[in-house]
């Protein structure tokens, strides 16, 4: 393997610039700029006789309505935005900021705004100088008018979606969907394509970085080629989204020959992208916490929004459940020099339940939905889905014994652990 190109990677800076608000807009005007020029090319060919005659001044009208009209309603779609975006962190966590930035309708729509204002104002420009034959005007005319029909369903889709951005079940669906996709690639490689980690691993020379912030991304392909040049085997010693600091091993790296003097290290620090802040893309944790955290928030006395923290229950359960499910791909083994621990079932649990079994205690429907929804998770085939869903359950009920002064409600809560 000599090749440092990885998909993952790939995928992880797409993400990042997917969260950049200029990317998409810039990306647009750049192409209505290249479309407005384009349109000259078709006066080069001799077809004005087949052409209808379109005035100069109707041109002139529309593409100046649609300057107008296209600076108000970019300007008011990023206060509208700003408005959901400060509604999202405030209502459900600021955890989900990046999810609700990245959203592809406000996104889409903001640029098909901006690259509509760019269009109108540099066609206009072109119209009045006599840029254009009649071919051209003609092209630009029917452009112009492509753009006017682009613009109207993207505000009327816009406007549906942007009711919703800033509502918590808007803001736990992303947060679902992020989650999901992380656990999908984390059940179907759950060592991300290395060798798991056993008790004959032998740990070899620990490897420390300066960096202090959090891992949001193992580039397996390049920690692959380093290894194979050194000849040496690693046992990654964190996870995407553990927070690292300089007296914590990064890795440990056991060198199979004693023929390098000096080892250079530097393309494997580069293998690890360390941020100040967790990203959900590879760090299904990171997920669960932020749908955790937002149950928190609607138990607490200010909000006292039990059917939220309901919600986000039967969410959890659903993306827990994910793992249960068999693997659509074959999980090979890519990375032979590198070990890589599993994710465990506990950590993902405890970020999970604790805090809705701990805030929830005290409400007897949050009580059972939680009763229950441990319960289906007990039901299932794996094994350690299994354990750490009995331990919750019994700590569960045990909490809620404790905060419940009503028998009759501590009894409901009794019967939903035993299945009744």
């Amino acid at each position: 393997m000599n090749s440092f190109v990885s998909l993952d990677r790939l995928r992880f800076l797409l993400h990042r610039l997917g969260e950049k608000l200029w990317v998409r807009p810039l990306v647009v005007c750049l192409l209505s700029i290249a479309l407005v020029f384009a349109a000259k090319i078709i006066d080069s060919y001799p077809i004005e006789v087949s052409i209808p005659d379109i005035t100069k001044d109707s041109v002139e009208t529309l593409l100046s309505l649609l300057s107008a009209s296209m600076l108000v309603i970019a300007t008011f779609s990023v206060s509208s935005m700003v408005s959901a975006y400060f509604a999202a962190s405030n209502s459900a966590t600021p955890r989900s900021f990046k999810l609700v930035l990245a959203d592809d309708v406000s996104q889409n729509a903001l640029s098909t705004f901006v690259g509509a204002f760019i269009f109108s104002v540099v066609a206009l420009t072109a119209v009045k100088n006599a840029f254009y034959d009649k071919a051209g005007l003609f092209v630009i005319f029917v452009l112009t008018m492509i753009v006017f029909a682009m613009v109207v369903v993207t505000f009327v889709r816009w406007v549906d979606s942007i009711a919703r951005l800033g509502l918590v079940g808007s803001t736990i669906d992303k947060v679902e969907h992020a989650t999901k996709a992380a656990l999908i690639r984390r059940r179907d490689k759950p060592t991300l394509g290395g060798l798991p980690i056993s008790n004959n691993t032998s740990k070899g020379e620990a490897v420390f970085t300066e960096e202090i912030g959090y891992v949001q991304l193992i580039d397996m392909v390049k920690i692959q080629c380093w290894a194979e040049k050194v000849k040496a085997h690693v046992e990654i010693a964190v996870l995407p989204g553990a927070f690292t600091t300089a007296d914590q091993p990064l890795a440990y790296v056991d060198f199979t020959s004693t023929e390098l003097s000096e080892v250079d290290y530097s393309d494997f620090f580069k293998s690890f992208h360390i941020g100040k802040d967790r990203t959900f893309e590879d760090d299904p944790r990171f997920g669960v916490i932020a749908l955790s955290e937002i149950a928190a928030r609607a138990l607490s006395p200010a909000v006292n929004d039990p059917g939220t923290a309901i919600k986000v229950t039967g969410t959890l359960v659903r993306l827990i459940s994910l793992i249960n499910q068999p693997s659509k791909e074959n999980n090979n083994i890519v990375f032979d020099r590198v070990f890589v621990p599993e994710l465990r079932m506990s950590d993902l649990f405890n970020d999970a339940f604790t805090a809705i079994a701990r805030d929830g205690a005290s409400s007897v429907e949050v009580c059972i939905c939680l009763q229950k929804g441990l319960s289906s998770l007990e039901s299932l085939t794996n094994k350690h889905i299994c354990e750490q869903a009995s331990y919750h359950k019994k700590l569960a009920l045990k909490r809620a014994r404790n905060a419940l002064v009503i028998e009759e409600d501590v009894a409901a809560v009794n019967d939903a652990a035993n299945g009744r």
